[in-house]
């Protein structure tokens, strides 16, 4: 699994995308936690519950369905604006999904484990994808702090920080011309000033 860092940082940058209005602070942190949560499965190795399991790690906490969930309940629980079930709304539904889904999807292209439950509990089938670039963090955060926790970093900021920062970087830019074209536009005859 990537580290918490990674997942919080792609949860949080899809706070950009966001309907214009909503607190980007408290949604950021949102996104942020709801990206890191489905590691909360480690609990299943104290409770000896096998890891190949649909409730085991990296199984239903890390699939679809449960960032299904997780969003919808986000969305009613916490986002009080805009006014629920208006588009601006399921915009900020779907950015929770996205976040809540991102944890599996780069669990996904890590070096080790039995892969991800993607579809429990429709399916107990574990996924990976054929690249598998990122090196797997451990769940011990003591550990990684005493042992290879430079390699593991290194290998999320090549594969995951910087591509995550030249779409930030795009995203922006696009936005910025798309503003600077819509200004520029004819108004009845005449330029916009």
């Amino acid at each position: 699994m990537p580290t918490a860092f990674t997942h919080g940082l792609v949860g949080g940058a899809l706070a950009q995308a966001a309907p214009v209005g909503v607190p980007r602070w408290k949604l950021v942190l949102m996104l942020m936690i709801v990206a890191i949560l489905p590691d909360a499965d480690v609990i299943a190795f104290s409770l000896d519950i096998p890891y190949s399991r649909p409730l085991g790690h990296r199984g239903f906490s890390h699939s679809l369905l449960f960032a299904l969930i997780v969003s919808l309940l986000v969305g009613l629980a916490v986002f009080r604006r805009p006014a629920r079930f208006t588009r601006p709304w399921w915009a900020l539904v779907a950015l929770t999904f996205l976040a809540g889904a991102s944890h599996g999807l780069l669990d996904a292209a890590t070096d080790a484990g039995l892969g991800i439950g993607f579809f429990i509990p429709f399916s107990e089938a574990r996924i990976f994808y054929e690249l598998r670039p990122i090196r797997t963090a451990t769940v011990d955060p003591i550990a990684f702090f005493q042992r290879r926790s430079l390699g593991v970093l290194w290998s999320e900021v090549l594969w995951v920080w910087l591509p995550l920062l030249a779409v930030s970087a795009v995203y922006h830019l696009g936005r910025l011309l798309f503003r600077f074209t819509r200004k520029r536009r004819p108004v009845r005859g005449k330029l916009a000033p």
